[in-house]
Protein backbone atom coordinates (compact mmCIF):
# COMPACT_ATOMS: atom_id res chain seq x y z
CA UNK A 1 0.00 0.00 0.00
CA UNK A 2 2.93 2.55 0.87
CA UNK A 3 6.51 1.64 1.40
CA UNK A 4 8.74 2.11 5.05
CA UNK A 5 10.77 4.59 3.03
CA UNK A 6 7.47 6.81 1.97
CA UNK A 7 6.06 6.18 5.35
CA UNK A 8 9.17 7.65 7.19
CA UNK A 9 9.28 10.64 5.52
CA UNK A 10 5.56 10.96 6.00
CA UNK A 11 6.49 10.52 9.43
CA UNK A 12 9.25 13.21 9.47
CA UNK A 13 6.95 15.48 7.70
CA UNK A 14 4.63 15.56 10.59
CA UNK A 15 7.48 15.71 12.97
CA UNK A 16 8.48 18.71 11.25
CA UNK A 17 4.90 20.88 10.85
CA UNK A 18 4.63 19.91 14.43
CA UNK A 19 7.44 21.83 15.67
CA UNK A 20 6.14 25.15 14.51
CA UNK A 21 2.41 24.36 16.44
CA UNK A 22 0.85 23.00 19.74
CA UNK A 23 -1.61 20.99 17.51
CA UNK A 24 -1.37 17.65 16.52
CA UNK A 25 -1.62 15.56 13.03
CA UNK A 26 -2.48 11.88 12.62
CA UNK A 27 -2.25 10.33 9.48
CA UNK A 28 -4.47 7.17 9.13
CA UNK A 29 -4.56 5.34 5.61
CA UNK A 30 -7.15 2.55 5.34
CA UNK A 31 -6.73 -0.49 2.22
CA UNK A 32 -10.89 0.12 2.71
CA UNK A 33 -13.04 1.29 4.89
CA UNK A 34 -15.81 -1.25 4.44
CA UNK A 35 -16.05 -4.60 2.52
CA UNK A 36 -19.61 -3.94 1.62
CA UNK A 37 -19.88 -8.07 1.47
CA UNK A 38 -23.58 -8.11 0.86
CA UNK A 39 -23.09 -5.65 -2.51
CA UNK A 40 -22.54 -8.76 -5.07
CA UNK A 41 -25.27 -11.09 -3.00
CA UNK A 42 -27.73 -8.27 -3.59
CA UNK A 43 -27.06 -7.53 -7.33
CA UNK A 44 -26.76 -11.37 -7.91
CA UNK A 45 -30.37 -11.82 -6.43
CA UNK A 46 -31.91 -8.76 -8.66
CA UNK A 47 -30.11 -11.11 -11.64
CA UNK A 48 -32.22 -13.55 -10.41
CA UNK A 49 -35.19 -12.36 -9.67
CA UNK A 50 -35.11 -11.16 -13.33
CA UNK A 51 -33.86 -14.63 -14.94
CA UNK A 52 -37.31 -16.21 -15.22
CA UNK A 53 -38.78 -13.95 -16.83
CA UNK A 54 -37.05 -13.76 -20.00
CA UNK A 55 -37.02 -17.50 -20.17
CA UNK A 56 -40.19 -17.91 -20.12
CA UNK A 57 -41.23 -15.56 -22.78
CA UNK A 58 -38.43 -17.58 -24.89
CA UNK A 59 -37.84 -20.87 -24.22
CA UNK A 60 -40.93 -24.07 -23.30
CA UNK A 61 -38.66 -25.14 -20.22
CA UNK A 62 -39.90 -26.26 -17.03
CA UNK A 63 -41.16 -24.48 -14.14
CA UNK A 64 -37.96 -26.96 -12.16
CA UNK A 65 -35.53 -26.12 -15.12
CA UNK A 66 -36.22 -22.20 -14.58
CA UNK A 67 -35.82 -22.57 -11.10
CA UNK A 68 -32.49 -24.14 -11.46
CA UNK A 69 -31.48 -21.63 -13.90
CA UNK A 70 -32.03 -19.14 -11.26
CA UNK A 71 -29.87 -20.41 -8.66
CA UNK A 72 -26.97 -20.70 -11.43
CA UNK A 73 -27.28 -17.14 -11.69
CA UNK A 74 -27.56 -16.50 -8.51
CA UNK A 75 -24.76 -18.45 -7.31
CA UNK A 76 -22.09 -18.12 -9.96
CA UNK A 77 -22.81 -13.87 -9.93
CA UNK A 78 -22.72 -13.68 -6.28
CA UNK A 79 -19.05 -15.63 -6.62
CA UNK A 80 -17.49 -13.12 -9.70
CA UNK A 81 -18.99 -9.90 -8.51
CA UNK A 82 -17.39 -10.41 -4.84
CA UNK A 83 -13.96 -9.78 -6.98
CA UNK A 84 -12.38 -6.77 -5.41
CA UNK A 85 -12.90 -4.05 -7.66
CA UNK A 86 -16.27 -5.60 -9.58
CA UNK A 87 -17.78 -5.36 -5.93
CA UNK A 88 -16.49 -2.06 -4.93
CA UNK A 89 -17.68 -0.50 -9.04
CA UNK A 90 -21.30 -1.64 -7.34
CA UNK A 91 -21.02 0.23 -4.52
CA UNK A 92 -22.92 3.85 -4.89
CA UNK A 93 -20.89 6.78 -4.77
CA UNK A 94 -22.84 7.72 -1.72
CA UNK A 95 -22.41 4.83 0.18
CA UNK A 96 -18.95 4.57 -0.33
CA UNK A 97 -18.64 8.43 1.02
CA UNK A 98 -20.49 7.36 4.19
CA UNK A 99 -19.01 4.67 4.82
CA UNK A 100 -15.30 6.82 4.29
CA UNK A 101 -16.82 9.43 6.65
CA UNK A 102 -18.08 6.74 9.50
CA UNK A 103 -14.71 5.38 9.44
CA UNK A 104 -12.42 8.63 9.60
CA UNK A 105 -15.26 9.42 12.76
CA UNK A 106 -14.28 6.76 14.66
CA UNK A 107 -10.81 6.63 13.75
CA UNK A 108 -10.34 10.11 15.02
CA UNK A 109 -12.14 9.24 18.48
CA UNK A 110 -9.95 5.98 18.38
CA UNK A 111 -6.65 7.93 17.72
CA UNK A 112 -6.87 10.24 20.76
CA UNK A 113 -7.33 13.70 18.76
CA UNK A 114 -10.27 14.69 21.39
CA UNK A 115 -8.00 14.31 24.31
CA UNK A 116 -5.14 16.61 23.29
CA UNK A 117 -4.94 19.34 25.46
CA UNK A 118 -5.88 22.52 23.82
CA UNK A 119 -8.68 20.37 21.52
CA UNK A 120 -6.00 20.92 18.64
CA UNK A 121 -6.00 17.81 17.37
CA UNK A 122 -6.04 17.48 13.37
CA UNK A 123 -6.52 13.98 11.15
CA UNK A 124 -5.92 13.46 7.75
CA UNK A 125 -7.98 9.76 6.79
CA UNK A 126 -7.89 7.94 3.23
CA UNK A 127 -9.33 4.86 2.46
CA UNK A 128 -7.91 3.91 -0.65
CA UNK A 129 -10.52 1.53 -2.10
CA UNK A 130 -13.30 4.04 -2.00
CA UNK A 131 -11.02 6.77 -3.61
CA UNK A 132 -12.04 8.56 -0.48
CA UNK A 133 -10.20 11.43 1.76
CA UNK A 134 -10.65 13.08 4.36
CA UNK A 135 -9.79 15.74 7.39
CA UNK A 136 -11.29 16.25 10.30
CA UNK A 137 -10.11 19.04 13.00
CA UNK A 138 -11.32 18.91 16.64
CA UNK A 139 -12.66 22.32 18.02
CA UNK A 140 -10.20 24.34 19.35
CA UNK A 141 -8.96 24.76 15.54
CA UNK A 142 -11.98 23.65 13.45
CA UNK A 143 -13.76 26.90 15.03
CA UNK A 144 -10.84 28.93 13.94
CA UNK A 145 -10.97 27.64 10.11
CA UNK A 146 -13.16 27.98 7.59
CA UNK A 147 -14.67 24.37 6.18
CA UNK A 148 -13.70 25.45 2.47
CA UNK A 149 -10.21 25.50 3.50
CA UNK A 150 -10.36 21.90 4.69
CA UNK A 151 -11.76 20.76 0.93
CA UNK A 152 -9.56 22.54 -0.45
CA UNK A 153 -6.83 20.59 0.76
CA UNK A 154 -8.59 17.67 0.18
CA UNK A 155 -9.64 18.12 -3.84
CA UNK A 156 -5.81 18.66 -4.13
CA UNK A 157 -5.01 15.39 -2.01
CA UNK A 158 -7.10 13.56 -4.11
CA UNK A 159 -6.07 15.02 -7.16
CA UNK A 160 -2.36 14.06 -6.43
CA UNK A 161 -3.64 10.43 -5.20
CA UNK A 162 -5.45 10.09 -8.12
CA UNK A 163 -2.37 10.81 -10.51
CA UNK A 164 -0.03 8.16 -8.72
CA UNK A 165 1.32 10.59 -6.29
CA UNK A 166 -0.10 9.68 -2.96
CA UNK A 167 3.81 10.52 -1.54
CA UNK A 168 3.71 13.85 -2.72
CA UNK A 169 -0.06 14.58 -2.33
CA UNK A 170 -0.14 13.58 1.39
CA UNK A 171 3.22 15.50 2.18
CA UNK A 172 1.58 19.03 0.90
CA UNK A 173 -1.40 18.11 2.90
CA UNK A 174 0.56 18.26 6.03
CA UNK A 175 2.66 21.13 5.09
CA UNK A 176 -0.52 22.81 4.44
CA UNK A 177 -2.73 21.82 7.72
CA UNK A 178 0.66 22.75 8.94
CA UNK A 179 0.78 25.98 8.51
CA UNK A 180 -3.18 26.26 9.41
CA UNK A 181 -2.01 25.03 13.14
CA UNK A 182 0.85 27.32 13.04
CA UNK A 183 -1.43 30.51 12.57
CA UNK A 184 -4.11 29.59 14.50
CA UNK A 185 -2.14 27.49 17.33
CA UNK A 186 1.92 28.23 17.93
CA UNK A 187 3.82 26.18 19.97
CA UNK A 188 3.78 26.94 23.67
CA UNK A 189 6.73 26.76 26.10
CA UNK A 190 5.51 23.97 28.05
CA UNK A 191 4.89 21.72 24.51
CA UNK A 192 5.10 18.35 24.10
CA UNK A 193 4.22 15.70 21.47
CA UNK A 194 1.17 14.75 22.59
CA UNK A 195 0.26 12.00 19.12
CA UNK A 196 2.80 9.89 17.72
CA UNK A 197 3.98 11.32 14.34
CA UNK A 198 4.33 7.67 12.53
CA UNK A 199 1.54 6.74 9.95
CA UNK A 200 -1.20 4.52 10.68
CA UNK A 201 -2.24 1.65 8.17
CA UNK A 202 -4.54 -0.25 8.39
CA UNK A 203 -5.81 -3.07 6.26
Amino acid sequence: MISAQDQARLAQAIGDVEDDTSGEIVLVIAEQAGHYRAIPLLWALLAALATPWSLLWLTALSASRILLIQLAVALVLSFVLSWPKLRYALVPRSIKHAQGHEAASREFLRRGLTRTREKTGVLIYLALAEHHAEILADTGIADRVDAGIWAGIVADLTAAIGAGRLTEGLIEAIRRIGAILAEHVPPRLDDVDELPDKVIILP
